[in-house]
């Protein structure tokens, strides 16, 4: 019984804050695009680095709902919520240093975060791997 209860308190912990999290990282990614596209766009433009910040915003807005989802998903899947915790703090990570890193080399040009971007990108793919985990717990 104790057992039950404490899972059932932990999917809903990890509930909230995967949906928290999407929704932060969502209107983020939305203010970033519409940053990219008035208030950079000639900086974006006179660099040539339009498509690379386009890639970043796009990146961010998909994973930030694959959180939601991983939100609404540990509710209903109980059995998952391992897999599901490990997806959504991957997709955490990968949005941040993904994404992150590609706004920074944009704004500023600093190139040797180029080294750093796929990490994140590893980090996404580890998040959809422990979703398909998830997904035949």
């Amino acid at each position: 019984m104790v057992d039950a209860l404490a899972k059932v308190v932990y999917a809903a912990a990890m509930h909230q804050s995967f949906l928290f999290l999407g929704a932060i990282f969502g209107g983020l990614g939305v203010g970033l695009g519409a940053f990219g596209a008035h208030a950079l766009k000639q900086t974006l433009e006179a660099s040539g680095r339009t498509g690379t910040y386009e890639t970043a915003v796009l990146y961010h807005l998909v994973h930030a709902v694959v959180l939601l989802v991983v939100g609404v998903w540990s509710l209903h899947e109980p059995q998952a919520l391992v897999w599901l915790r490990r997806a959504g703090w991957a997709f955490s990570g990968g949005i941040v240093i993904f994404s992150g890193t590609l706004y920074v080399l944009c704004i500023t040009g600093t190139k040797w975060l180029g080294a750093i971007t796929p990490i994140g990108g590893l980090l996404l793919i580890a998040g959809w791997a422990c979703l398909a985990i998830a997904s035949s717990s």
